[in-house]
């Protein structure tokens, strides 16, 4: 039995495990570092522990410190979520071995599918398309010059340990292979403690399409269909979708059956992701395994109307997947959008800090993942996500048309986010007519930064001005002041920032 659930990390997914857990009846404990102590997950718990300072090192990747609250509290089971310890063999591992229940795969399929090589070599074994390249640690120049030679310029070089576009290089020619091996490397080294490269061709005009699958222990598999997820930037996706407008029945099926064939490689238990290349030809290539649950499982939800969560911690209860892969249906089309606290003026810097209001959008077919609320301070020391928006409706257009009012209808005040870059994203003719690759945004970047009309911040203004006539009744300074109340220096900062007037 799993009566109560650790969740070893933070921010919107710590949220998000911890409310099916409520609605299963089960307690769940939230860890958080000191940066954290008043963000949501931690008022959200039934138990809150601090494992330590704000940097990660020292907190959410503290293992001994997660497992001592874990035998303290006397949880029954580890949730992982995203990033952090959630794809760490060894935490898995000694989890397990503390006799705590870890939700999620083996530490041995973790380790298998984690190294990226290990990984290309099990697939290519089992009959599993990889992208042409190496299988081994490319350690010495000349051989690296000859596989790209082979295979043909250009070239992507990764890092076997690597995730998140850390420690790769795409190379045109010979001329710059050696700085960029050498570059990886050091990024590598330095992201994953391990410097192991390997090449591979590099697909041009790629999609990015992965398929979300379920494991049990008694042997069976299903595959969740697929999302697409090549709106990326810096190898980082910002929108996701499902169906993918590239799909056919056909190619679906054959993905579909290679996805599930890399998962009984290594008897893959739990929730996870097979993720692949598809050309223009429609010739699909296994990329890799993510070995936990994905940001963007929600639209995946929607669209099958499962709560993967739920699944997991009943596959880790050791219970039988109670349905099949012909009971399982696409119904309409889901999209999501990761809101961040970020400039996408000043080259997407991150923008921590107090968040004065925020009204997240409602209405049919909208659901919001977040974690964050008025009056609280978004800390530098992490991902700057803010939540994640999910439209549904019945179809892709009438979907972007419902994300594109979402959107509009989410206010968030006090720091900077990405919101005004996504609304530019749906009104984009690649992303509306579904003709976009792994280069969409790249290509569209002069669109996707230009202002809005002024006539899409006319509540914004409505609602300034209100508050401005507001403070200024009860303002003590004369109205002949030279010196500007706060709420003018308010309304100065907002046109700023909004291009609306100039002074």
């Amino acid at each position: 039995m799993i009566r109560k659930v650790l969740v070893a990390n933070r921010g919107e997914i710590a949220v998000r495990v911890m409310r099916s857990c409520r609605e299963m009846g089960i307690l769940s404990v939230a860890v958080f570092s000191e940066a954290d102590r008043k963000s949501l997950h931690v008022r959200y718990a039934n138990e809150a522990y601090c494992v330590g300072p704000a940097p990660s090192t020292e907190s959410y990747l503290n293992i001994d410190r997660i497992l001592e609250v874990a035998k303290q509290s006397k949880v029954d089971a580890i949730h992982p979520g995203y990033g952090f310890l959630s794809e760490n063999a060894q935490f898995a591992r000694l989890v397990t071995k503390a006799g705590i229940k870890f939700i999620g795969p083996s530490a041995e399929a973790i380790n298998d599918m984690g190294d990226k090589l290990t990984a290309r070599k099990l697939m290519t074994k089992e009959g599993v398309q990889v992208v042409p390249g190496t299988k081994e640690n490319v350690k010495d120049p000349d051989r690296l010059k000859s596989v790209a030679a082979e295979i043909g310029y250009p070239v992507m070089l990764k890092a076997s340990a690597g995730g998140g576009g850390k420690g790769m290089r795409l190379v045109h020619s010979e001329s710059e292979l050696v700085s960029s091996y050498n570059m990886a490397k050091s990024e590598a080294l330095s992201a994953f403690g391990d410097d192991a490269i390997y090449v591979e061709k590099y697909i041009t005009s790629p999609h990015h399409i992965e398929f979300q699958i379920l494991g049990d222990e008694h042997g069976n598999y299903v595959h969740l269909f697929e999302r697409e997820c090549s709106v990326q930037r810096r190898h980082q996706k910002v929108v996701e979708e499902t169906p993918s407008p590239l799909m056919t029945p056909a190619l679906r099926q054959k993905m579909g059956e290679q996805a599930i064939a890399a998962a009984k490689t290594v008897n893959y238990v739990g929730a996870g992701t097979v993720e692949f290349l598809v050309d223009d030809h429609l010739n699909f290539y296994f990329l890799e395994m993510n070995t936990r649950l994905q940001v963007e499982h929600p639209i995946t939800e929607r669209v099958t109307g499962l709560d993967l969560v739920k699944a997991q911690i009943n596959v880790a209860r050791g219970l039988p997947l109670p349905f099949k892969q012909e009971d399982l249906i696409q119904n309409g089309h889901a999209i999501e959008c990761r809101i961040y606290a970020e400039d996408h003026q000043n080259n997407f810097m991150p923008c921590p800090g107090k968040v004065l209001n925020i009204t997240e959008p409602l209405g049919l077919g909208i659901r919001t993942d977040g974690y964050v609320y008025e009056g609280y301070e978004i800390p530098f020391h992490y991902d700057p996500l803010i939540s994640k928006l999910i439209a549904w409706a019945p179809s892709r257009a009438e979907a972007i048309e419902r994300m594109k009012r979402a959107l509009y209808e989410y206010k968030i005040t006090g720091v900077k986010t990405s919101i005004p870059f996504l609304s530019k994203i749906m009104e984009a003719d690649d992303f509306v007519k579904g003709k976009y690759t792994t280069h969409f945004i790249e290509k569209n970047m002069d669109f996707l930064l230009s202002e809005g009309d002024c006539s899409d911040y006319c509540e914004d203004i409505a609602l300034l001005v209100a508050y401005l006539d507001y403070t200024e009744k009860m303002s003590n300074q004369a109205a002949t002041s030279t010196q500007k109340t706060p709420a003018q220096s308010a309304w100065k900062d907002f046109a700023r920032r909004r291009n609306i007037i100039r002074f």
